[in-house]
């Protein structure tokens, strides 16, 4: 499970808009230097992100809850927004090329269709899962008392 911690912000019926920080480790690791991810972090500034989950753990706004999402579900939404519609471009393209006698232009036509079939795809393929691909509400992470800050 790929957890984030976050803050409730509003409530919405039976869901929860939590708001997470996104955070950076760049600044302890010792490859940063030649790094592309330290570029992306650095342009997005550490924004805060907003979900919406379900509040399965009846939390309240101003809340410190942790969300997840697990892994194989990452996975797999990873691979149906990626793989399809790039499988369904090569398909494409290399059936065109080979039903026209090798026309590049045949081929580049055939390759935009493949990608379009794939977004298409894959978007039917998201909607059809659209639970198990969304983050969860885990738990309110609440201080006990008597604890001083």
């Amino acid at each position: 499970m790929i957890t984030e911690t976050g803050r409730v912000i509003a409530l919405k019926g039976d869901q929860a808009w939590v708001q997470t920080i996104r955070a950076s480790a760049c600044q302890s690791c010792s490859a940063r230097s030649g790094c592309g991810q330290r570029v992306l972090a650095t342009a997005t500034g550490g924004r805060a992100n907003q979900v919406l989950v379900a509040n399965t753990v009846d939390a309240v706004v101003g809340d410190d809850v942790t969300i997840g999402i697990d892994e194989r579900a990452l996975l797999g939404a990873s691979l149906i927004v990626y793989a399809i519609p790039l499988l369904l471009l090569i398909i494409g393209s290399l059936s065109a090329h080979q039903l026209s006698g090798g026309s590049d232009g045949w081929s580049i036509t055939g390759a935009l269709v493949g990608l379009a079939s794939g977004v298409l795809a894959s978007s039917t393929l998201q909607r059809r899962g659209r639970q198990q691909y969304e983050p969860k509400l885990l738990r309110v992470n609440r201080i006990p008392s008597g604890t001083c800050l």
